[in-house]
């Protein structure tokens, strides 16, 4: 859990499955483990030789479909703040659209043409959105409100165009993998067929207990070792938690216009920094500055804000000290308090107690968060009872 604190905003602005899946995982230890039967008949590999062999994959070229589905069981507020309920809103700025994969399934086409040109198209509904990476250009296209995005020397700096796109099989499968370490068993499971290509299925899963995380499953081109679907699945079963894969690939030279644009006629155009949240730092959780016991989030004077890093690996836990001067109970209590906050409340579950004081907790299936009468947010990819665990072993 080393990456800093630009690099954790960027990730949340640009790929929130993947920056919830990296909040989850720690890195790999190399258990040898060998395909098991059940689909293409393959050679048998090693896992250290099948992450060798995603390493070497140098496929640059590519073009197809593919599908995302992301089922994080949150309340319908919640999916409001994240900007969920489809891509054809009308605005083309790329942040609220990638932003959006958060819930729901999304389809869309995909082209690349080594790091410099990518595209993706979003065909949920009628409408479409485009996003494209030329050069030192970045546009987005929402068809429905006829807007564009532009942005400039977008390929340059520390901030480059292609984190924009980086909900890809094979993005998702590099952050998982780099988020990795001594905490993960890894072994390669039962060979697959995705997109009509044979693959070997990498599986990581947690050495320790209380993850909401089973395992994450890779399944590897067999060919050229490209990332074909990634699997997040819940430790309580059910249907994936994120699914994210390709329908159909191909890998060969997209033709030069897939990536050409010019806006069309009548079409309002505005133009971006250059840089992914320059003058709007924090404003992912804005939304929530209103509501006690979270109104610290976003930073301030003194400790407010504050964030302590508790455990490792697939137990981690984020303490952050909102600084709020008035807790939960005061919220309850208050009958003049804003429609948005009472709203929030209804979210949370049931109150809990510890040696933290009393509190109560906001649970999906991958995340929990346990707010504190004393303006402490306790959050991680953990269950209920090790989120609890954890806040009193802080005190």
């Amino acid at each position: 859990m080393a990456a800093n604190t630009k690099t954790s905003r960027k990730v949340a602005r640009y790929a929130v499955p993947v920056a919830v899946a990296g909040v989850a995982a720690a890195t790999v230890a190399m258990v040898p483990a060998f395909a098991n039967a059940g689909g293409p008949d393959l050679p048998k590999v090693t896992a250290q030789q099948l992450i060798e062999k995603i390493a070497a994959s140098d496929v640059q070229e590519l073009s197809g479909t593919a599908r995302i589905s992301t089922d994080l069981g949150l309340p319908k507020i919640a999916n409001g703040l994240l900007g969920g309920g489809g891509v054809a809103t009308g605005s083309a700025n790329p942040e609220e659209k990638v932003a959006q994969l958060a819930s729901g399934t999304h389809t869309f086409r995909v082209a690349a043409d080594g790091p410099d040109r990518q595209k993706l198209t979003f065909l949920d509904g009628k409408d479409e959105y485009s996003l494209i990476h030329n050069g030192d250009d970045v546009w987005g296209y929402a068809s429905k409100s006829n807007e564009v995005f532009h942005e400039k020397n977008a390929g340059q700096g520390e901030h480059k165009a292609g984190d924009r796109l980086a909900a890809s099989p094979q993005q998702l499968a590099q952050d998982v993998l780099k988020a990795a370490g001594t905490t993960t068993d890894v072994s390669v499971g039962d060979t697959a067929q995705v997109a009509g290509r044979d693959a070997y299925q990498l599986v990581l899963k947690p050495k320790q207990g209380g993850s909401t995380v089973g395992s994450v499953q890779i399944a590897v081109d067999a060919k050229n070792g490209v990332p074909l679907r990634v699997q997040l699945l819940s430790s309580q079963g059910g249907k994936p938690i994120v699914d994210a894969g390709f329908t159909q690939v191909a890998f060969s030279k997209p033709s030069a216009d897939t990536f050409a644009f010019t806006p069309p006629k009548g079409a309002k155009v505005s133009e971006g920094t250059g840089e992914p949240g320059k003058g709007r730092e924090g404003d992912h959780l804005k939304a929530l500055e209103s509501f006690p016991g979270l109104g610290g989030l976003t930073g301030g004077a003194g400790d407010k804000g504050e964030v302590k890093v508790l455990g490792e690996g697939w137990a981690t836990v984020a303490q952050i000290n909102t600084g709020a001067e008035k807790g939960l109970k005061d919220l309850e209590n208050d009958k003049n308090a804003p429609k948005e906050a009472k709203q929030f409340l209804s979210m949370l579950g049931d109150k809990v107690t510890g040696k933290f004081g009393e509190g109560r907790v906001l649970s999906t299936r991958l995340v929990n968060a346990l707010i504190t009468n004393d303006g402490k947010v306790y959050v991680g990819a953990v269950t209920k009872d090790q989120l609890v665990k954890t806040a009193d072993a802080a005190k």
